[in-house]
C-alpha cells in the first residue's frame, strides 16, 4: 500500500482525453523512487472515452482531488475545447485544496483558464491552439514559445511530450536534479530539452545541405567555463554571425546567449546539489564571471539563492 507520506498526484481524465498524455504523470512520477503516489480519476468515477478508439476505466472519482498535493489535468481533443466548463468539471476542480499545485498538459490549459485559474498568470498551451486560446481567454498572458511555464502554484505545458518536460521539472524542483536525471534515464527521455516549442512550429524547410548548430551546442557544453561569445559559436559552426543566430533560434527556440545561460544555470544546480564547492568556484566552473552573477541568474531562474538551493537539496540527499 502506498504511504500517505508520499506526495499524492491526482490525474484528472476528462471525456475525449488523449491516452498518451494521460499516462505521462504515472510514468514519470512512478519512476521517482517512491516519492510520489499517482492516482487517476474522472469527474464521476466512471469510464471516459479517449480521442482514440477505446475507453478508459479508472478506480477513482472526483473526491480524490480533495486529497491531492498536485493535480494534473490531462488534455482533451481540440474539438472538446469550450469557453465554459461543464458543471461537473467545475464542481470537480472546486474540490482542489488552495495549497495544491495544479498542472495542465497541452489543451488542458483551456480547462484551467475556463475555471479562472489562469487569470492574470503567464501560461502556455499547444502552439497550434494559440489564436483560439487568446480569443477565448484574453485575461491570460499566453507564451506560445515555451515548453512549459512554472508560475508558482500553477504550471502549464505545451503539446504532447512537453508533459514529460513539466513532470521532470516538478521532480527536479521537488527532489533535485540528480533524481530527475535518474528518472529521465529510466524513461529513456532527455532530462532537459533545449529551447521551447518555437522550434516545432511549422516553418519553411531549411535549404538542402544547410548546416545545423547541434555540433556547436555539444562543443559549447564542454566549454561552459570559458567566456563564450556569439562570435566564438559562429566561428565553430563556420557561419556568419547573422546566419548562426537565425539558424540557432530556428533549431532551439532560444537565442544563443539565453541558451548558454540556461545551460550554465543547470550545471550550477547540479554542482550545488552534488558538491561542497564554494559558490564562487561553482560560478567559475559554469562560466559566470562572479558568484554575484551566479546568484542573480539562479534567482531569476528558480527564485532562490545558491545557499538556499544547496540547503534544500543537500539536506534531502
Amino acid at each position: 500500500m502506498p504511504s500517505r507520506d508520499q506526495h499524492r498526484v491526482v490525474v484528472l481524465a476528462l471525456d475525449g482525453v488523449y491516452p498518451f498524455e494521460l499516462g505521462i504523470p504515472a510514468r514519470i512520477f512512478g519512476a521517482a523512487d517512491d516519492h510520489y503516489e499517482v492516482l487517476t480519476c474522472t469527474v464521476d468515477g466512471g469510464p471516459v472515452r479517449t480521442n482514440a478508439d477505446f475507453t478508459i476505466g479508472v478506480e477513482h472519482g472526483r473526491e480524490v482531488l480533495a486529497t491531492a498535493d498536485t493535480v494534473v489535468v490531462a488534455p482533451v481533443a481540440p474539438d472538446r475545447v469550450a469557453q465554459d466548463l461543464p458543471d461537473a468539471v467545475a464542481e470537480a476542480l472546486a474540490l482542489i485544496r488552495p495549497e495544491a499545485r495544479i498542472v495542465s498538459i497541452c489543451t488542458a490549459a483551456f480547462v484551467l483558464a475556463a475555471a479562472g485559474l489562469l487569470d492574470g498568470r503567464r501560461a502556455t498551451t499547444h502552439w497550434h491552439m494559440t489564436d483560439l486560446f487568446r480569443r477565448m481567454h484574453p485575461q491570460v498572458e499566453l507564451d506560445p514559445d515555451v515548453l512549459f511555464v512554472d508560475d508558482g502554484r500553477v504550471l502549464t505545458s505545451a503539446g504532447a511530450a512537453s508533459g514529460v518536460d513539466v513532470c521532470l521539472h516538478i521532480v527536479r524542483k521537488d527532489q533535485g536534479s540528480e533524481l530527475a536525471n535518474q528518472v529521465a534515464r529510466r524513461c529513456v527521455v532527455p532530462p532537459f530539452r533545449d529551447g521551447g516549442q518555437a522550434q516545432y512550429i511549422e516553418q519553411p524547410v531549411p535549404e538542402a545541405g544547410a548546416a545545423g548548430t547541434a555540433a556547436t551546442r555539444s562543443w559549447a557544453l564542454e566549454r561552459l567555463h570559458e567566456p563564450l561569445a556569439l562570435a566564438d559559436l559562429a566561428a565553430h559552426a563556420r557561419m556568419s554571425l547573422r546566419t548562426f543566430a537565425r539558424r540557432f533560434h530556428d533549431e532551439v527556440g532560444l537565442s544563443p546567449g539565453r541558451w548558454l545561460i540556461q545551460q550554465r544555470v543547470a550545471h550550477a544546480r547540479h554542482l550545488l546539489e552534488a558538491s561542497d564547492l564554494p559558490v564562487d568556484q561553482i560560478a567559475a566552473r559554469v562560466g559566470f564571471a562572479t558568484g554575484a552573477s551566479l546568484r542573480q541568474h539562479l534567482h531569476t531562474a528558480i527564485g532562490v539563492s545558491p545557499q538556499a538551493y544547496r540547503r534544500t537539496f543537500q539536506a534531502a540527499r
